[in-house]
């Protein structure tokens, strides 16, 4: 029995197993401390408050914005896009002789297209499609710094032959300050908040741990004068400025902080 016991081979073998041995009880240890660090990692173990904040500026409107749009038919393309060429720069001199800078003039669209009708119809449907004029349809989105000249503005483009007048819309040129005005009243709100709320409690507030925020900034509503509707539309040839109020903007912000507690 110790003559096998002994020998090199079974020495070896004996080895070999309890190395296997080892190495098996190793990685075992080495799972079983990865699988409850992989429990423990969804939990969080930091103890936190969660508040809201709101701020709102309010600010007189510098800005009017508003497109019109020029639409005219002829026998062919060419015809109709002189008579509409005619007319729009007739329009954009009276904006430059107005006071309003090339860079507040934008083209928003530009289009060429045929209208079509047709005649001989039936009772059986059995009508001709043919070709009525070619439309060429442009239509300018302008800004006016003069809020004062707005009205001015607009029943003079109506006189001067605009076909549709719309988007009439009062902004601030500095939009982004006021933003930024309005975050920062709704931080100052949420971190009031957490501090009443941290000294109900009896506890400290640490650090912020997350932060949202959303709003925006929106006009009153405007209530359109009847001139403006009816510009380019058949109006009267002579109209007086119609009454543009321009009301307020209100920009607000809404924030939502969290803030570690101990």
């Amino acid at each position: 029995m110790d003559n096998i016991t002994n020998h090199p081979a079974v020495k070896n073998l004996a080895i070999a197993l309890l190395a296997l041995l080892v190495i098996f009880t190793a990685a075992k240890t080495i799972s079983e401390f990865k699988s409850m660090n992989y429990i423990g990692a969804g939990v969080s173990a930091t103890n936190a408050i969660s508040v809201s904040g709101k701020g709102e500026v309010i600010a007189a409107p510098d800005i009017a914005l508003f497109s019109f749009t020029v639409e005219k038919e002829g026998a062919s393309v060419p015809d109709a896009q002189k008579k509409a060429t005619d007319n729009m720069n007739a329009i954009l001199d009276y904006l430059k002789k107005s006071g309003v800078a090339d860079k507040d003039v934008k083209t928003t669209s530009y289009n060429i297209y045929p209208r079509f009708e047709y005649t001989g119809t039936s009772s059986y449907g059995g009508g001709k499609q043919i070709l009525a004029a070619y439309v060429v349809s442009q239509t300018i989105e302008v800004k006016v710094r003069k809020l004062d000249d707005a009205g001015k503005i607009l029943s003079g483009i109506g006189e001067y032959g605009a076909t549709g007048i719309s988007g009439l819309n009062f902004t601030n040129d500095k939009q982004d300050d006021l933003v930024r005005q309005a975050r920062d009243k709704a931080i100052a709100d949420a971190r009031e908040q957490a501090n009443v709320l941290a000294r109900s409690l009896g506890v400290s507030i640490v650090r912020i741990v997350n932060f949202s925020e959303s709003g925006s900034g929106y006009p009153q509503p405007i209530y359109y004068a009847k001139d403006v509707r009816n510009m380019g539309m058949g109006g009267a040839a002579e109209q007086s400025a119609p009454s543009i109020p321009s009301g307020e903007n209100k920009i607000v912000s809404n924030v939502m902080i969290t803030y570690e507690i101990k």
